[in-house]
C-alpha cells in the first residue's frame, strides 16, 4: 500500500526558506501544504510559485500540516519551533537550533513529550564529500577546515562561529565522538558589531586536534576539510561536493611505499534535496539523521568557541 503524502510546510521563506519550498515541492512523498513568512508580501509571491497557500498566521500552518521546516532567524528558532512542537507537529529547525542552550534543552523536552521528530538543520550532514569523510577517516589525528564566504547581508543576527563555524564543528564530531579537552579561539568583527572571522583550535580526549577556520567577509568562497588520519589523508570540498582521498600502500617488492589516491563525489546531489528527504522518511520512521542532541552539542562547542575569544570579541 503506498502510504499518503507528508503533509508539510515552511516557515520563513527568505533567502535559504523558499528553497525548502521549492525542494518539498519536488519530493514525491511530501505535500507542500503552504507557506508563511513575517512579510505577507514575500510568502505570497513564493507560494505562487510553488503552488501552495500562503498563510496570514503561524498558527494556521501549523493546524493544516504535520512537519514543519522553521528557517527564520536564529533568535526565533526557539519561539517558533516551540509553537510547532506544543502542537505535536514534527520539526525540522535549521542551525544553530537555538541561541542558548536553555532553549535547546526546551525543545528537545518538549518533542520527547509530544512524540515529535526534531531534526536540525546541519546541511553539511548531507554533502557527498562528508560521505567520503566519514568513509574514510577512521581514527582522525588531525582536521584544517576553511570555510570562507563573501560578505552577505542575512545571518547578522549572530557571530561567525554560529553562523558557519557550527556546521564544521558539528561535523568535527561525528567524526571523532571523543569530548572537547581544550578550546582556543580568535575572533574579530570587521563588517559587523559580531565576530565575522574567527579560528578555533581544538584538542579532543581522543588526541585528536582540529584546527577551524571561518571567515564571512573573504573575497572567494571556499568550503575545505581535511582529515589525517594514520596511512590516510582525506580532502574535501564542499562547494564541489567532491572529495580525494590519499592513502599509503606497500609499494613493490623492495621498494618504497607508494599513495594511492582516489577521487569521489556527486556534484548533481543537492545536500538540501538529501536532507529534506531524510526529514520526511523520518516522520514516517521517527529516527531523524541530525538530532536534537545532536544540534545541542554542536551549539555547546560553538558556545564554547564563542566564550574562549571573549576578550577579542570587540562590540559583539
Amino acid at each position: 500500500m503506498v502510504e499518503p503524502s507528508v503533509r508539510v510546510g515552511v516557515v520563513g521563506v527568505g533567502a535559504l526558506g523558499q528553497h525548502h519550498a521549492r525542494v518539498y515541492r519536488e519530493i514525491a512523498e511530501a505535500e507542500l501544504v503552504g507557506v508563511f513568512d513575517r512579510d505577507p508580501a514575500r510568502a505570497r509571491a513564493v507560494a505562487e510559485r510553488f503552488e501552495c497557500a500562503a498563510y496570514g498566521r503561524l498558527q494556521d500552518l501549523i493546524a493544516d500540516a504535520a512537519a514543519i521546516s522553521v528557517v527564520v532567524p536564529t533568535a526565533d528558532h526557539h519561539a517558533v519551533g516551540r509553537a510547532v512542537l506544543e502542537a505535536g507537529k514534527d520539526l525540522l529547525v535549521e542551525k544553530p537550533m537555538a541561541l542558548r542552550l536553555e532553549e535547546a534543552d526546551d525543545l528537545i523536552r518538549l518533542a520527547t513529550e509530544r512524540g515529535s521528530v526534531l531534526q536540525v538543520g546541519h546541511i553539511e550532514r548531507f554533502n557527498p564529500a562528508a560521505d567520503v569523510l566519514r568513509r574514510n577517516s577512521a581514527e582522525p589525528r588531525f582536521i584544517e577546515v576553511h570555510r570562507l564566504a563573501t560578505f552577505s547581508p542575512r545571518s547578522l543576527d549572530v557571530d561567525v562561529v554560529l553562523d558557519l563555524m557550527i556546521h564544521d564543528l558539528d561535523l568535527v564530531l561525528t567524526l571523532d565522538g571523543s569530548e572537547p579537552v581544550q578550546v582556543d579561539a580568535v575572533g574579530v568583527p570587521v563588517l559587523t558589531p559580531k565576530v565575522d572571522i574567527a579560528n578555533a583550535r581544538l584538542r579532543f580526549a581522543s588526541g585528536l586536534i582540529a584546527n577551524l577556520t571561518a571567515s564571512r567577509v573573504s573575497a572567494d568562497r571556499v568550503r575545505k576539510f581535511r582529515v589525517f588520519s594514520p596511512r590516510t589523508y582525506v580532502s574535501a570540498d564542499f562547494a564541489a561536493r567532491e572529495a580525494q582521498v590519499y592513502r599509503l600502500r606497500a609499494g613493490s617488492p623492495g621498494g618504497p611505499p607508494e599513495i594511492a589516491v582516489e577521487s569521489t563525489g556527486a556534484a548533481g546531489e543537492e545536500p538540501l534535496r538529501r536532507e529534506l528527504r531524510a526529514f520526511v522518511e523520518a516522520t514516517r520512521d521517527r529516527r531523524p539523521v541530525v538530532t536534537g542532541a545532536d544540534g545541542r552539542a554542536a551549539l555547546a562547542l560553538a558556545l564554547r568557541v564563542l566564550g574562549a575569544m571573549a576578550p577579542d570579541r570587540g562590540a559583539s
